[in-house]
C-alpha cells in the first residue's frame, strides 16, 4: 500500500503554490517534508487532507479516493491547535472516532481514549476543559485525536512545534513506532532537519512548491540541496549512531 500523487498542483488565485510536484509515500514509512518558509509543505498536506481544490491525482494503493473515503482514511492535524473550546480532553479524543459513535459510547471506547491518552502521560488531565491546558498540551491532544481515529494515512502539520525536547523526542519516537507496527502513511511537515534525519524513513524536500529531491536522509540532506532549499551553506556529517547530522554555517547572499 502507499500513497501515490501525481502532478498535484494547487494555485491561491493565480499564483501557484504546488507545481506539477509527484511522489509515493510507503506504507508503514515516515515521510518528512522539508523547506524554508512558504515552501509549500503546509499546502501541500491540505490538498491531500482534501481540504483546498488542487489538480492532480492521488490515490492509494492505486485507487483514487472519493471526498467520503479520502475523510475516513485521511486523518489531518494542523499547525495551529489554538481553537478555544469548552469541551474536556477526553471529549476531543472521542471525537476521532466521531463517525462511528452514536447516542451512547460503545462499551470500552472511553477506557481506549483513556489508554491513548496515557500514551503521552496526559491521563491525568481528561476531564480538564481544552481552554484550561498549555499550547503544547493542545496539541499532544488533537495528535492523539488523531490517532485515535486509527487513520490510514495520517498527516501532521509540524507536530511538534509546540513541545519541549522531551516531548518532541516521545513523539516522533511513538508515530515512528505506529506506522511501522500499522503500516500507517505518515507524513509530515518538520523544520529541525536533525530531527528529521533520526526520524523520518524518507524526506522530500520542497522548494518553491516543486519537489527537489526526495528519498533517504542521506540522498536529500546534501550541502547542495540544502543550499537550493534554504540559501544556506552547511555542513552534513555522519553522528554517532550513523544518522546525518546538518550543521548550518551560513546564509548565502
Amino acid at each position: 500500500m502507499s500513497l501515490q500523487i501525481e502532478n498535484l498542483t494547487v494555485a491561491y488565485g493565480k499564483t501557484p503554490v504546488i507545481r506539477s510536484l509527484s511522489d509515493q509515500w510507503p506504507e508503514g514509512c515516515v515521510t518528512a517534508l522539508i523547506g524554508c518558509n512558504g515552501a509549500g509543505k503546509s499546502t501541500l498536506l491540505q490538498a491531500l487532507a482534501g481540504l483546498i481544490p488542487m489538480q492532480g491525482k492521488t490515490a492509494i494503493s492505486g485507487i483514487s479516493l472519493s471526498p467520503e473515503e479520502r475523510r475516513q482514511q485521511i486523518a489531518y492535524m494542523p499547525q495551529d491547535t489554538s481553537a478555544q473550546s469548552s469541551l474536556t480532553v477526553l471529549e476531543v479524543v472521542l471525537l476521532g472516532r466521531l463517525g462511528s459513535l452514536g447516542l451512547r459510547l460503545p462499551a470500552g471506547i472511553a477506557d481506549e481514549a483513556m489508554a491513548a491518552l496515557d500514551t503521552f502521560g496526559l491521563g491525568a488531565l481528561h476531564t480538564r476543559q481544552l481552554d484550561e491546558i498549555s499550547g503544547g498540551q493542545r496539541q499532544l491532544v488533537f495528535l492523539t485525536q488523531a490517532l485515535f481515529r486509527q487513520p490510514r494515512v495520517l498527516l501532521l502539520d509540524e507536530p511538534t512545534a509546540a513541545l519541549d525536547l522531551r516531548h518532541q523526542l516521545l513523539v516522533l519516537e511513538r508515530l515512528s513506532q505506529i506506522s511501522h507496527k500499522n503500516g500507517t502513511i505518515v507524513g509530515m511537515a518538520m523544520h529541525d532537519l536533525n530531527l528529521a534525519a533520526q526520524y523520518a524513513d524518507r524526506i522530500v524536500g520542497l522548494n518553491d512548491g516543486q519537489n527537489i529531491a526526495s528519498g533517504p536522509a542521506a540522498q536529500v540532506l546534501t550541502a547542495k540541496n540544502l543550499k537550493t532549499m534554504y540559501g544556506i551553506e552547511a555542513e552534513v556529517t555522519q553522528g554517532p549512531q550513523n544518522q546525518l547530522q546538518v550543521r548550518p554555517i551560513r546564509a548565502v547572499t
